[in-house]
């Protein structure tokens, strides 16, 4: 994790799951200061007051910025709104023209709206369920096996979900790593395969994901 400089860090209030990791990628990818403060979500820390005064939702992660918006602390919740934040103070990874934002948006939106929810329904009714309910296993198993099919075909003639590598991608990409806990062939989606490749080896992606509780 970056922490080099004589600027105060963002806080970066984390547990290394899909959506933690979403942000801990972006941060290294910046090359901005930041501290990782754990929530140990299986000891219950998240519905702690102190992390609730920040993220109501008791979710990680959250992130506050000590050099917010007119020089205020900002405290940000929910993955896609703290992406967007990041992208538009630092300048990267989220385009300016009002057209390729919008086509950043859009794969955002369709990742926090379908891929990570289903993704973890079918996380959780595959691997975590007290009781094998198997027609939740195979209909969520399916819904993230067509979405993987929307993403393979959105990547069939582009290398990233947005032309360039964005927010939309960095979104993504740590629920399609898991694609064998969710029971999905990655042979079967080729261009998924390979911008999973392509992103994987990017030497601060490499960091964002080792980022873990000693």
């Amino acid at each position: 994790m970056q922490d080099d400089g004589d600027d105060e860090p963002i806080a970066l209030y984390f547990w290394p799951t899909p959506n933690g990791l979403k942000i801990s990628i972006m941060l290294e990818e910046l090359g901005v200061p930041y501290e990782v403060k754990f929530i140990d979500i299986g000891k219950g820390e998240q519905f702690a007051p102190e992390f609730l005064a920040i993220s109501p939702n008791n979710k990680i992660p959250a992130i506050v910025d000590p050099d917010g918006p007119d020089g205020q602390p900002l405290a940000l919740f929910e993955t896609g709104a703290i992406l967007q934040y990041l992208g538009r103070k630092f300048g990267a990874f989220y385009p300016s023209s009002e057209r390729a934002k919008a086509e950043v948006d859009e794969w955002l939106f369709w990742q926090a709206s379908g891929l990570a929810p289903m993704a973890g329904q079918c996380n959780y009714f595959r691997n975590y369920a007290p009781e094998k309910v198997p027609y939740a296993i195979e209909r969520y198993t399916k819904e993230v096996a067509r979405l993987f099919g929307v993403l393979d075909k959105r990547l069939s003639d582009r290398p990233y979900l947005a032309g360039k590598y964005s927010i939309a991608d960095i979104s993504s990409f740590p629920w399609v790593r898991i694609w064998r806990v969710l029971d999905q062939d990655i042979g079967k989606f080729p261009n998924v395969e390979r911008w999973l490749g392509d992103i994987g080896q990017r030497p601060a992606v490499i960091k964002g994901l080792a980022v873990k509780k000693a």
